[in-house]
């Protein structure tokens, strides 16, 4: 689109199925240069990824070509492929519907990066559904409840 100019910096925070933590250190760095690919691929620009076993927060500018659902569906969608075909889980891998969504003006830039290069030093501190709540909250987003993230279920036996 020639004459046209933006700058939009997009988190994106996504969840596994069920919350459960099966994002493992021996694959995560595959799974999130694979990310980054898809991302790249739609013209988008990857500024970090990181996360934990049960999620993933994504920070990248966005071009206007593509809408956000469109690409989250691509990169939810691409990556539980990959994940299958790579055969890193047993069963099947699927994100748990839905993600956040959080835009940020070029100043905040640098510390939405760090933030999210530090994700293991925060959940030390909070945990994923108290850290997404406090998302929620900063920026005003109305929710109901019973559409947020599902919390883990531990089987007890």
């Amino acid at each position: 689109m020639a004459n046209t100019y933006t700058q939009i910096h997009i988190q994106v925070i996504f969840s596994v199925q069920s919350r459960e933590c099966i994002i493992r250190k021996s694959w995560k760095d595959e799974l999130y240069k694979y990310i980054t690919g898809i991302i790249q691929n739609h013209n988008h620009k990857v500024l970090t990824i990181n996360g934990m076993p049960d999620h993933l927060h994504v920070f990248f500018g966005m071009r206007p070509t593509q809408s956000l659902s469109g690409l989250m569906q691509d990169v939810k969608g691409d990556s539980s492929l990959w994940i299958n075909r790579k055969g890193f889980v047993q069963g099947r891998f699927s994100w748990q519907e839905g993600y956040g969504a959080f835009s940020y003006s070029k100043s905040n830039v640098d510390h939405v990066i760090d933030y999210i290069k530090n994700q293991e030093h925060h959940h030390r501190k909070k945990t994923f559904l108290e850290e997404y709540r406090d998302f929620l909250k900063k920026f005003e987003i109305e929710y109901d409840e019973r559409y947020i993230f599902k919390p883990i279920e531990w089987d007890v036996e």
